[in-house]
């Protein structure tokens, strides 16, 4: 499947999502605002939508999408859930989430230039899934660049992070103190309708 090259902030317009939930401050447009509302949508357009809303703010493709949907599918719990917090505990999630990235987007590229360690070991692949009890730290290496010295000193912009993230005294890394839950999902999505698109 291609790649959406839309703008940011149209794209949120598009999917109903705040651009906040992407890491960009911008705010939502007061244009138009009922412009989603004026056709009424089909269940299969419904479902497309909130598909098409995680894997956009999360970045990814539909390959790794579907296989995270059927390794849901056969765990235990709910299929909706279970897919929505494991995609939650990926690597460049949680950098972006501890704040050592300004977006997921951001944190990705971090990733992949292997910026972090996961218990002390590099890891530069975004897709990475942490566990309970795993610590992410900025490598040493990378501590002395610029843009981790000003996250060090508050020269950015603080986010708070989720109950199950807790972040290192110096802000240059974080333990992950518990699995993600429902609750921990900080944007509107009803992942039943995305069950019922994989289930046909």
């Amino acid at each position: 499947m291609a790649k959406n090259m839309q703008p940011i902030a149209k794209r949120c317009r598009t999917l109903g999502i705040e651009p906040s939930v992407m890491g960009y401050n911008k705010k939502s447009s007061n244009r138009n605002p009922n412009g989603n509302a004026r056709r009424k949508k089909s269940e299969y357009s419904l479902q497309l939508t909130e598909k098409q809303k995680v894997k956009f703010i999360y970045g990814i493709m539909e390959k790794q999408f579907r296989h995270y949907y059927d390794e849901a599918a056969k765990a235990e719990g709910k299929t909706g859930t279970v897919l929505l917090t494991t995609i939650e505990r990926r690597l460049d999630n949680v950098v972006f989430r501890l704040g050592l990235a300004s977006t997921r987007r951001e944190a990705r590229q971090l990733v992949s230039h292997a910026h972090f360690t996961v218990n002390g070991k590099k890891v530069n692949v975004p897709s990475y899934l942490v566990k309970a009890g795993d610590a992410i730290k900025v490598s040493d290496k990378s501590r002395s660049t610029s843009r981790f010295k000003a996250i060090a000193e508050g020269e950015t912009k603080s986010i708070a992070s989720p109950k199950w993230l807790e972040k290192d005294a110096d802000l240059l890394g974080g333990k992950v103190v518990a699995a993600p839950e429902r609750e921990d999902i900080d944007f509107p999505v009803e992942e039943h309708l995305i069950v019922e698109l994989y289930s046909k």
